[in-house]
């Protein structure tokens, strides 16, 4: 193979091992195995575990963040639950890989770069939200801190979530895109912009899509809140 070549199937490679294992799991022998080339060539490509990681970050990072593209085409809630389910796919690709991310790399491979990386990701996954709230330039203050909020929310979901997977993935994925709308509706209770804003979303939403299930389970529950308040009067 050329160099280029190969240091792309030893990225793949690596990538695919830092999805099936934890990073600190995985050893350069155990890449030159999968790879099916001996330790010392793979020294020949990359100066260490440090830097074939750093490169298998950047390139999981790179397919991360690719999850958030979506035409700017229909109702917003059903485009943002394509793009979670994007992102759900990732995680079942890259699950253990998603985990060391977030958590920052493993000591011994002293690499201070997985946190400039995952910022990176976050910052791209709040553009994008942004973009598709066509508010890309000079946001209001409260609109980015709900976006940043949610994009923190989803992060925090999928660590939770892969922990023993104990919610089926389809429920997770609606919820965390009804949790938008709740993190939208506490800041429009608070702000004229924010409420106009979180209507424009709303009144393009299907009855049978995301945004109108939560709109008809928010009804549900809130009869039910009012039955119960009645029975304790």
């Amino acid at each position: 193979m050329g160099v280029e070549e190969r240091r792309r199937q030893l990225i793949g490679v690596a990538l695919d091992l830092f999805g099936r294992r934890s990073p600190e799991d995985v050893s350069l022998d155990d890449i030159a195995t999968a790879a099916g080339i001996s330790r010392p060539l793979v020294y020949h490509y990359f100066p260490g575990k440090q830097g074939l990681y750093a490169a298998a970050l950047h390139r999981a990072a790179d397919d991360l963040v690719s999850r958030f593209d979506e035409p700017r085409e229909g109702p917003f809630g059903e485009r943002l639950l394509r793009v979670v389910k994007r992102f759900f796919d990732f995680l079942d690709e890259h699950g253990p890989g998603f985990a060391a991310l977030v958590r920052g790399a493993p000591a011994h491979t002293g690499t201070g770069g997985a946190s400039a990386v995952l910022d990176g990701v976050r910052e791209a996954a709040y553009e994008r939200m942004l973009a598709h709230l066509d508010a890309s330039h000079n946001p209001p203050p409260r609109l980015q801190l709900v976006v940043r909020s949610w994009v923190a929310l989803a992060e925090s979901t999928a660590r939770v979530w892969l922990d023993g997977r104990r919610i089926p993935r389809s429920e997770v994925e609606l919820q965390l895109v009804h949790g938008f709308v709740a993190l939208a509706a506490v800041s429009a209770s608070h702000d004229a912009e924010m409420a106009g804003l979180l209507a424009r979303v709303l009144a393009g939403a299907p009855s049978d899509g995301p945004f109108g299930e939560l709109a008809e389970q928010l009804g549900l529950l809130g009869a039910g809140a009012g039955g119960a308040a009645g029975g304790y009067r």
